[in-house]
């Protein structure tokens, strides 16, 4: 079985605890002897002790960052398809929200590996990093008007843009948004966040024309995320 990448979202601040549910998870990756990635070593190992983590799991820290990505990338993909767990942390902030992470976790979803995340506040931010879509320029177009003409015109207009564009929609039109851009771009690239952070959270990049297929008619809070225009 293979393993999960899990992103661990830590405080902006020098001051605020670890979220309950990531220290948990940190802890637990301590306890299993899976991976954990920090961005600089002396940074990540000075936050992992403050935040009353095990002392013992900063000498087995992975270094991951810009310089390193190119090295650990195809590693950490290979520890994950053998079964361990990967737990991605940035100095501060959210990992694979324009920073490096993004590469792994965009090489997870190609190789059908797991991603998720420890609870964050922004579901827009958080929708964008498990993407893992080049967003280094992003545009949100929130949610579109319910009329018929006013909204194929939109769809249109923002399919032809090239940067990743971040959609919402009320639960019951889920569905018939997917169907809306599936029809326009069946091969263009998307993300489909369904109930971030819930128990029944579903994450799915596929093209528009296979999402299409996947996803009924449930209703559930989402957002849709459209890769760059190749």
């Amino acid at each position: 079985m293979k393993g999960t990448l899990f992103l661990i979202p830590t405080p902006i601040d020098d001051k605020s605890p670890l979220e309950s549910v990531a220290k948990s998870l940190c802890a637990q990756a301590f306890e299993q002897d899976d991976i954990i990635c920090v961005e600089e070593l002396k940074e990540g190992r000075r936050r992992w002790i403050r935040f009353g983590l095990p002392r013992e799991a900063i000498e087995s820290f992975v270094l991951y960052n810009e310089h390193t990505r190119d090295s650990e990338c195809q590693n950490l993909i290979q520890k994950l398809k053998s079964g361990k767990n990967v737990f991605l942390m940035s100095d501060c902030g959210l990992p694979a929200f324009c920073d490096p992470g993004v590469e792994l976790v965009s090489r997870c979803h190609d190789e059908k590996i797991k991603v998720t995340s420890a609870p964050f506040a922004n579901s827009i931010a958080l929708a964008v990093a498990l993407s893992g879509f080049d967003h280094s320029r992003f545009m949100f177009e929130g949610f579109l008007s319910a009329k018929t003409d006013i909204r194929k015109k939109k769809l249109k207009e923002i399919l032809s843009k090239k940067e990743v564009s971040i959609l919402m929609d009320t639960p019951y039109r889920m569905k018939s948004l997917i169907e809306q851009l599936a029809e326009l771009a069946p091969d263009r690239m998307a993300f489909l966040a369904i109930e971030l952070n819930q128990d029944d959270e579903q994450l799915m990049r596929s093209t528009l024309g296979q999402l299409n297929k996947k996803v009924d008619k449930m209703k559930k809070e989402f957002i849709l995320v459209l890769g760059p225009k190749a």
